[in-house]
C-alpha cells in the first residue's frame, strides 16, 4: 500500500472513531442524566481482524 494512501485511510478511520465516539458519549450522558455527576470512566479497545492487535486506552471524562 502506498504510504500516502495508508495515511489518508488511517486518518479517515480515526476521524470516524472520534466523531462517532463523541456522539455516543454525549448521547449516553444525555439519556441517563449523567451531567453534573463527576467523572465518567471510559475504555476504548482497538483490535484488527487477523492480527494480535489489542490496544486499550482507559480514561475519565469530566461530566461536571
Amino acid at each position: 500500500m502506498e504510504n500516502e494512501q495508508f495515511n489518508l485511510s488511517l486518518r479517515r478511520f480515526l476521524k470516524k472513531v472520534g466523531v462517532s465516539s463523541q456522539q455516543e458519549i454525549e448521547r449516553i450522558v444525555r439519556e441517563q442524566n449523567l451531567a453534573g455527576k463527576g467523572m465518567l470512566k471510559v475504555k476504548m479497545v482497538l483490535t484488527a481482524s487477523g492480527t494480535d492487535l489489542n490496544h486499550v486506552v482507559n480514561g475519565e471524562i469530566d461530566i461536571g
